[in-house]
Order: structure tokens, then sequence, then C-alpha cells
């Protein structure tokens, strides 16, 4: 594990393997390691010739606690990640890295791409498709969920399931709350259509949290879908299809 400081906040982040780089971004209430390292992903990038650099989101994993909700917008979390991409001096000739997100790490690689083109060479979103722009109800029970007691109080279904993996990734739950607080930064249809770089949207077929990758992706100029069949959004993440379809994807990229 390794950290640098972005605009004041301490970030940690894990580079793995030698091969060319790309920055994994984890969703919320997970952390690298949960997300990438213990699912598989890092072996099979790394296995394809790839260098994953997964980054722990500001609240989350190892990196800095913080509990002011205004400290955790989206855009936010994207410049710690163009911090970090610039901080490792990883573009080289002009040229970007690919990035992948799942969840909320989808939503902050979007606004990467958004807010630092000349960084992003491809991008991947996992487990959020068309709701990235229609937005995703619940966030109160969720703040709720978190700093109940325990979980005997939480009577919400979502709630309870987002508390139950925030403990079981042994997460700070009032950094959490605040993250979940934080005002969402909206992403119109026509945001969208100003990323020119290919974009894979990656969704499980039953994935309710996400919601359609084919409606997300046709608003994308350069965007292609991938269903991951019989997956929702929490067991979507290893799946064996949805690593293929990326390793595809990335090796279609221009060398």
């Amino acid at each position: 594990m390794e950290t640098f400081d972005s605009d004041g906040v301490r970030i940690a982040y894990h580079r793995h393997g030698a091969g060319r780089p790309i920055i994994l971004v984890h969703g919320f209430a997970s952390n690298g390691r949960v997300n990438w390292l213990d699912t598989g992903w890092v072996d099979t990038l790394c296995e394809a010739g790839w260098g994953p650099i997964s980054i722990d989101n500001r609240g989350h994993g190892e990196s800095e606690k913080l509990y002011d909700p205004a400290l955790y917008p989206a855009r936010t979390m994207a410049g710690d990640v163009a911090r970090l991409i610039v901080h490792l001096g990883l573009v080289a000739d002009g040229e970007g890295v690919p990035v992948m997100g799942y969840s909320m790490g989808a939503r902050i690689c979007a606004f990467l791409c958004m807010d630092h083109p000349e960084l992003v060479r491809a991008a991947i979103f996992g487990g959020l498709g068309i709701n990235m722009i229609r937005g995703i109800g619940g966030s109160e029970a969720i703040v709720q969920a978190l700093l109940a007691p325990d979980l005997d109080h939480v009577r919400d279904r979502t709630g309870r399931q987002f508390r139950i993996f925030a403990e079981h990734t042994r997460s700070d739950l009032k950094a959490l709350a605040a993250c979940m607080q934080s005002s969402r930064d909206p992403i119109r249809a026509e945001d969208l259509s100003g990323i020119r770089v290919p974009v894979l949207v990656a969704v499980g077929e039953r994935d309710e949290v996400g919601g359609s990758a084919e409606e997300l992706a046709a608003l994308l100029p350069r965007g292609t879908a991938l269903v991951i069949p019989g997956r929702d959004h929490m067991r979507a993440t290893g799946d064996a299809l949805f690593k293929k379809g990326v390793i595809e994807f990335l090796s279609e990229l221009p060398t």
C-alpha cells in the first residue's frame, strides 16, 4: 500500500504487476482489496498483460476518513483519481490510461472522463447503467442503516444489505454515511455525449440498482453494452463473463 496527498486528503492506492497501467475504482462501502483483489480481477488483468492500480476512495479502505458530506461529491472523488494518475506519471505522449469503476466507482469514472479527458484512454462502467443519469433512490434509508446502533435496529431491506456489507469490509460507518449524504452532481444525457473515448458499460441482467446497460451505452458516442447473464448488482462484480468482456474490450484498444 502506498499513499499520496490529494489536495490535502491522504489517499491510499495499491499497485499490482508490471504490465500496462489501468486504474481501478471501487464501489460504495468497498475498497480496492475487496472489489478487485478478492474477486480475482487483479489476477485476471495481470495475466492479460495489465498492471492494475487500485485506489481506495476517500472515506474508504486505507484512505483518510472524512465526516463532512461536502467533501464527498463524485466530481471531487474523480479529482482524487486524476491526481493519482498525474502523481504516478502515467500519461505519456498525450495518451491517457484505461479506467474501470464499479457502481459508485463507475460514476466517479464518468466524471473523470468529462472533467479530465486528457487522462483517460478508455473506460469501463461496471454495475451502473441508465441509472447513472436517472439516479438511485433510497439513500436516506442507507444513511440511517449505517448510523443505527447495530443491525438489529435496521428494518429497511436495502439498508440492511449495505450495513451488512459495510461491516463485512470493516468500513468506518460514519464516514460512509457522510459519503452517502453528499450532494449528487447530476449527470445528463448531453454530458455523456461529450465522452469521446471507448466505453464499455457492463451491468448484470438482474441489476435493479444499475439499470439498463444498453440504454446508457446508447448515449455514449463510442459506447458498448455488456449484459452479464443472471447476475444482480452484488453478484456481477467477479463474474467470469464480465472479466472476459473487459479483457476483450481492452485488447481492442490501439497499442
